[in-house]
């Protein structure tokens, strides 16, 4: 079915093609890159960089999902509006705010974000009024808990039952505020209180939850279920993450946020290629 998605004033069709999102980290302890752009001149040349590789969204965020250090609400508005506001100031793509907090986000969106990634499907009660009214575009994404809150020994009686559930009423609350379908973008939140058996189940069936008809966004990159599938470092996971974003353009994911943009962008450009050419015989 056609998918459509809105960030500010464009539009994008997705049916047919996918979008890369770059990570930007505004946080001392990344599992990722651990304070790699902590600094804000680091994550502005990080920015810079991405988009020379293709990036098509800049996701920006100044808390990690995992446990650790408490991070206030003034630290995090501290770390990610100026962030925001610098890279809007010098790219020309659009910008997410990575955060869960209703205040960062329309800090955010005053500072030049487009959308709010929210990984605790809407845990605060303000963050779909102000996405809302500040025409934002939102990520639902699942989670059995909660942001930053272990989850050791997740438990599911029909796993992918519930994880689409979950999406179709953050959906609904979304409409329910007015922000339109085309604003509306799906995360079932591998490794976010799953195991990595119950994420890799997710990804294999990622076409069912594309069929709710919002964008979906598969957030795969060097995650713990790849590394601990396949026995790999998460310096080593790169190959699983470009496997796992071709896995997921084919069954229907339309953003793909990455580390690597570059490899990321060849990859889905040979899968629209191959798909246009299958529409065009």
């Amino acid at each position: 079915m056609p998918v459509t998605l809105e960030l500010g004033d464009a539009s994008f069709d997705l049916t047919h093609r996918a979008l890369v999102m770059g990570i930007l980290n505004r946080t001392p302890d990344s599992f990722y890159d651990d304070g790699e752009t902590y600094e804000l001149d680091a994550l502005i040349s990080k920015a810079d960089r991405l988009v020379t590789d293709g990036a098509d969204i800049l996701d920006i965020g100044g808390v990690k999902a995992g446990p650790g250090p408490e991070v206030s609400e003034g630290e995090e508005l501290d770390r990610v509006v100026g962030s925001v506001e610098a890279v809007a100031a010098r790219v020309d793509v659009a910008i997410s705010v990575d955060t869960w907090r209703a205040s960062v986000a329309a800090e955010s969106y005053k500072a030049g974000a487009v959308m709010g990634n929210d990984i605790s499907g809407f845990g605060d009660p303000d963050y779909l009024r102000v996405a809302s009214a500040a025409g934002a575009s939102v990520v639902a994404t699942h989670i059995r808990l909660a942001p930053r809150v272990p989850d050791p020994d997740p438990h599911y009686e029909d796993l992918l039952g519930e994880v689409r559930a979950f999406l179709a009423e953050r959906a609904l609350r979304a409409l329910d505020f007015g922000i339109p379908r085309e604003r509306i973008v799906l995360d079932v939140g591998l490794d976010l209180g799953k195991t990595p058996e119950q994420s890799l189940e997710l990804l294999r069936n990622s076409d069912d939850v594309a069929g709710l008809g919002y964008p979906l966004l598969l957030s795969a990159s060097n995650k713990t279920f790849l590394g601990a599938t396949l026995g790999l470092d998460i310096t080593e996971r790169k190959e699983a993450s470009l496997a796992a974003c071709a896995l997921g353009f084919s069954l229907g994911c339309r953003i793909m946020r990455v580390h690597d943009v570059a490899g990321t962008k060849r990859v889905v450009r040979t899968l629209e290629a191959i798909s246009k050419a299958r529409r065009d015989r």
